[in-house]
């Protein structure tokens, strides 16, 4: 006899994916987060959701495609697993384009960094580590990794101050 299952309801976060991924008009805005803003990108976009920035909650930033990241931190101890969407797959859902970014954590530290850091490196925006949710408590909820290990010359004091962790905004330039 066939298996007469139904296949498994289609989830909010894979349709969301599907949003993501399907070719964007120039006139297309991304998809409004339903639950708390995690990430706000702001500047030169052409996809906002909310008046001229782009904000993104934990699903909308869940359901671009996930990267694993093993490197060393001057902040942990080991070699740690980081798990997040790369920084140049959020700021193309969201349209932007410029030169650099100005990067603000929730305590106001600011750094500039180039947006060809972003097309150069896989940088990651991390959500978790080691396979847990990263926290205000513990660098997150967002915190930008470099893949220092797999690229030496991103071992210096330069690079060690990009690595923002418990970022809000990235202001695009």
């Amino acid at each position: 006899m066939p298996d007469a299952r139904r296949p498994p309801p289609f989830s909010r976060r894979v349709a969301f994916g599907l949003l993501l991924a399907a070719p964007a008009r120039a006139d297309s805005r991304l998809a409004a987060p339903i639950g708390p803003v995690l990430l706000s990108v702001t500047g030169r976009l052409s996809r906002p959701n909310r008046g001229a920035q782009a904000d993104f909650d934990r699903v909308m930033l869940e359901a671009l495609p996930r990267h694993r990241l093993d490197t060393a931190t001057n902040w942990t101890t080991g070699v740690r697993r980081f798990e997040g969407p790369l920084v140049r797959d959020v700021l193309a859902a969201a349209g932007a384009e410029g030169e650099r970014v100005t990067a603000v954590a929730l305590n106001d530290y600011t750094i500039e960094i180039p947006l060809k850091d972003f097309q150069d490196y896989d940088v990651i925006l991390a959500m978790r580590m080691d396979g847990q949710v990263l926290t205000v408590r513990n660098k997150g909820p967002v915190w930008v990794v470099y893949p220092r290990d797999r690229h030496p010359e991103l071992r210096n004091s330069l690079y060690d101050s990009r690595w923002i962790w418990q970022l809000r905004t990235l202001q695009v330039r």
